[in-house]
C-alpha cells in the first residue's frame, strides 16, 4: 500500500467533511432577515369572515385584501382590514361583520377606529386602494366589492363620508378584485381603475366536486368580464370611459392589479393578473387610450406559453438595472412567476434561473411584495400562501389549506434563496393567507408585514433584522401633479448603487401598501443624488441627502 496515496485520500476526506460541515452550519444559521409574530400584543381583534354557508360560492375563496396607509396624518402607518359578509344560507351575527380600521398608536399598539371613522358599511369587500382623489391632502379609500363598490372621502378630521353615488363609481353588482388610483393622462387628477373578476351571481352558482368531495369552482365556469376605468372630472365626480379608452375591449378574470410605467415612457400603464387565462398589459398612450399588449410584452404567459392562475401582482427592480420587474403569484402546481424587464417594454420569465418561485409549486400563492427587508440594497420576496379549497387534504396530500408563508432572500447576484425556515417565528405561522401589505409600522427604518388570513385573525410581523444597513424613505407631494405623487418615478444614487421605485396605489393581491418608496442602501455612507420624475412632466433633483430618514419631497411649481 502506498503511504502517500493513503495520506492524500485521508486529506481529501477531511476536506470534504469540513466542507459538508460548513454547508450544514450555513443552512442552520439565522437568516439576515428576521420576523417576529407580534399579533397578540397589538390589541387587534379583527377576525376575517368569508360569509361561508356551506354552498361554496366562488367569492368566498378569494376574499380579501388589506391596506396600510396613514389615514390621519400623524406620521404612523395605520391598517384597514377588509371583510366579507354573510352569504345566502350563512348564519348572521349581531352586529354583522365589517371591515376594521386600526389606528397606529405607536409601540405596536393599535386602536379600532372603524365606527368612529364612519367606515361601518357591512358590504362584501374584496379589493382596496387608497389615494387623494380630490387633492385636499387627505387619503381617500375605494373598496372593490362583491356588489356595489364604495368610495370614502377622508374629511381630514379622522372621519370618512361615503360619497359613492355622488361620485358615480359604484360599478354595479359585479365581483370585485384589485383596484388602483392612477393619473393616466397627467392632468393632476387621480383616475380609477377597477378590476372585475367573473360573471357570477347567486342565480348562476354552480356546484363542483373533486373525487366526490364538494369544492369551489373556478372563474371560467362563469366567464370573464371587462374591467372598468373611471376618469376623474376634477369636480368630485367620475365618468366611466371603459369603452372609449379601450379597456372594455377585452374581458378578463382580474385579480391583482398594479398601475406602473412598465415601459418607462413617462406615463402609467395598467397590469392585470388574470385567473386561469392570459394576463393583461394595458399600454397607455398618455392621452387616455389603452392597448392590450400582454402577449407582446411577455407578461401574458409563463415561459411555456401557459396562462397562469394569477392572483397577486407586484413590481420592483430586483436586479438594480433601472427597470421595473414583475412578480405574479399563482395557483397550486404552478410556480409564482418572476419576470425580468429586458427593456423596450419586453420581459422574460426568469423564475427558475433566479429562484424567484422557490417553494411555491405545491401552494396556492396570493399576496406578494418585492421589498428590501434588510436594507442591503436588494429587493427580497415575501409570498403569502394558503389553499382556497378548505378540504383539499381529502384528495391531495401534497398541499394543505393552511400553510407557512415564504420568504426569499435576494442574494444581490440575480438569485433568490428560501430563508423561510431561518427567518424567525413569524415565518412559522400556518394560515390560509390572502392579502398582504408591507410598510414600516414602527418607524424604525425597516419594512414590516401585515397578512390578512381567510377566516382567521391577521398576522402582524415585526421586522427584527439587524439594523446594520442604511436606508431612505421618500414621501412625495405633488403640486402640479396629483397630491400623493402617484405614478412618480424615484431614483436614488449612492456610490455604486442606483435604485429605482415608483409610487403606486393598489397592488399585490387586492391590497394597498408602500405609497412611500423605501430604499435600502447597505453600508454606503452617503446619498449622492435623488431624482423624482413626476407624472405630467418635470423632474426634481436633490444632492447630498442625509441617510436613515424619512424625506418629504415636494414637486417644484
Amino acid at each position: 500500500m502506498n503511504p502517500s496515496r493513503s495520506i492524500l485520500t485521508l486529506v481529501r476526506s477531511l476536506l470534504v467533511l469540513m466542507l459538508f460541515t460548513l454547508i450544514l452550519r450555513a443552512a442552520d444559521a439565522p437568516s439576515p432577515i428576521q420576523f417576529k409574530d407580534v399579533t397578540k400584543q397589538t390589541g387587534i381583534t379583527f377576525v376575517h369572515t368569508d360569509g361561508s354557508s356551506g354552498r361554496r360560492y366562488i367569492v368566498e375563496s378569494v376574499a380579501s385584501g388589506v391596506a396600510t396607509f396613514d389615514y390621519n396624518g400623524d406620521g404612523r402607518i395605520d391598517i384597514l382590514f377588509l371583510n366579507g359578509a354573510p352569504l345566502p344560507g350563512a348564519p348572521t351575527g349581531t352586529p354583522p361583520p365589517r371591515n376594521a380600521l386600526y389606528r397606529n398608536d405607536g409601540g405596536w399598539k393599535f386602536t379600532d377606529m372603524t365606527l368612529a371613522a364612519g367606515l361601518n358599511a357591512a358590504s362584501y369587500q374584496l379589493g382596496v386602494c387608497v389615494g387623494d382623489y380630490n387633492n385636499d391632502g387627505h387619503p381617500d379609500i375605494y373598496l372593490n366589492n362583491f356588489g356595489p363598490n364604495i368610495l370614502y372621502r377622508n374629511n381630514g378630521d379622522g372621519t370618512f363620508t361615503d360619497i359613492t353615488q355622488a361620485a358615480g363609481v359604484a360599478n354595479g353588482d359585479k365581483v370585485g378584485a384589485g383596484a388602483s388610483f392612477l393619473d393616466f393622462d397627467g392632468d393632476g387628477q387621480l383616475d380609477l381603475f377597477v378590476a372585475n373578476y367573473c360573471d357570477f351571481a347567486f342565480a348562476k352558482h354552480q356546484a363542483r366536486s373533486v373525487n366526490g368531495h364538494p369544492a369551489y369552482a373556478g372563474p371560467m365556469i362563469y366567464g370573464p368580464v371587462p374591467s372598468t376605468l373611471f376618469r376623474n372630472n376634477g369636480d368630485g365626480t367620475f365618468t366611466d370611459i371603459s369603452r372609449e379608452s379601450g379597456i372594455a375591449a377585452h374581458a378578463g378574470t382580474g385579480m391583482g392589479v398594479v398601475c406602473a410605467d412598465y415601459d418607462d415612457d413617462g406615463d402609467t400603464d395598467i397590469i392585470v393578473g388574470n385567473d386561469a387565462m392570459a394576463n393583461f398589459v394595458w399600454r397607455n398612450d398618455g392621452k387616455g387610450h389603452f392597448e392590450e399588449v400582454g402577449l407582446l410584452s411577455g407578461l401574458a404567459y409563463d415561459s411555456n406559453g401557459v396562462g397562469m392562475g394569477t392572483m397577486g401582482v407586484d413590481c420592483g427592480d430586483y436586479n438594480n438595472d433601472g427597470l421595473l420587474d414583475f412578480h405574479m403569484t399563482s395557483y397550486q402546481k404552478q410556480w409564482a412567476i418572476l419576470y425580468r424587464n429586458i427593456g423596450r417594454g419586453l420581459f422574460e420569465d426568469v423564475t427558475h434561473i433566479s429562484g424567484g418561485g422557490t417553494g411555491t409549486f405545491s401552494q396556492v400563492t396570493w399576496g406578494a411584495g418585492l421589498v428590501d427587508f434588510n436594507n442591503d440594497g436588494a429587493r427580497d420576496l415575501f409570498i403569502a400562501c394558503g389553499h382556497l379549497q378548505d378540504n383539499v387534504d381529502l384528495w391531495d396530500d401534497t398541499t394543505s389549506y393552511e400553510a407557512r408563508n415564504i420568504l426569499l432572500q435576494n442574494t444581490a447576484d440575480g438569485k433568490f434563496i428560501d430563508v423561510s425556515a431561518r427567518a424567525g417565528d413569524g415565518l412559522a405561522v400556518k394560515r390560509s393567507s390572502r392579502g398582504a401589505a408591507f410598510d414600516d409600522l414602527d418607524n424604525d427604518g425597516d419594512i414590516d408585514v401585515v397578512v390578512l388570513n381567510s377566516r382567521r385573525e391577521p398576522t402582524l410581523l415585526r421586522n427584527d433584522s439587524p439594523p446594520e444597513n442604511h436606508w431612505i424613505e421618500i414621501r412625495p407631494r405633488g403640486t402640479r401633479s396629483n397630491r400623493d405623487g402617484i405614478g412618480a418615478r424615484v431614483k436614488v444614487v449612492a456610490g455604486d448603487l442606483a435604485l429605482v421605485g415608483e409610487v403606486h396605489s393598489g397592488r399585490g393581491y387586492q391590497s394597498h401598501y408602500g405609497m412611500y418608496p423605501h430604499f435600502g442602501l447597505g453600508q454606503r455612507k452617503r446619498i449622492d443624488r435623488i431624482e423624482v420624475r413626476w407624472i405630467g412632466g418635470g423632474t426634481n433633483v436633490f444632492d447630498g441627502v442625509e441617510l436613515d430618514r424619512v424625506l418629504q419631497i415636494s414637486e417644484s411649481k
